[in-house]
């Protein structure tokens, strides 16, 4: 995890079962400046919100139950929190074309395999500014 700029770093929490893609995208985040947290499900990820102060989150499986049978999109927007989320994963063209982004509360979703710069320059413009240069 990177360490030392304070309050200018942003965090950005990945969920993915896959380790390969979470170790993929942490070190392009990581290499952009990003603080970087990982959850293997959305429970974790869940357990994560809840004890760390997240700025975006990029995850494989929004769609999928986090907590008594609610998905993580639908529990972090019953929540309040204002985080943007993003699907990161094969199956988002499908579903992007057969529910609205807005319902689901998606900001955006990411085909896999990703396009480093595209999600490093869409996290920079959601999160505002030129933060994270490293």
């Amino acid at each position: 995890m990177n360490i030392g700029l304070g309050g200018d770093r942003k965090t950005i929490l990945l969920i993915d079962p896959d380790p390969h893609a979470r170790a993929l995208l942490r070190k392009v985040l990581e290499d952009a400046g990003f603080t970087v947290g990982e959850a293997t499900n959305n429970r974790e990820g869940q357990r994560t919100i809840q004890k760390v102060r997240i700025d975006a989150v990029l995850a494989d499986l929004l769609m999928e139950p986090a907590d008594a049978g609610v998905t993580f999109s639908e529990w972090l927007r019953a929540s309040g929190d204002a985080t943007p989320c993003y699907i990161v994963s094969t199956a988002g063209e499908a579903l992007a074309g057969s529910v609205s982004l807005h319902e689901l509360g998606v900001t955006g979703v990411f085909l896999k395999p990703v396009d480093a710069a595209l999600v490093v320059q869409a996290l920079r413009t959601q999160l505002g500014g030129e933060h994270g240069h490293a």
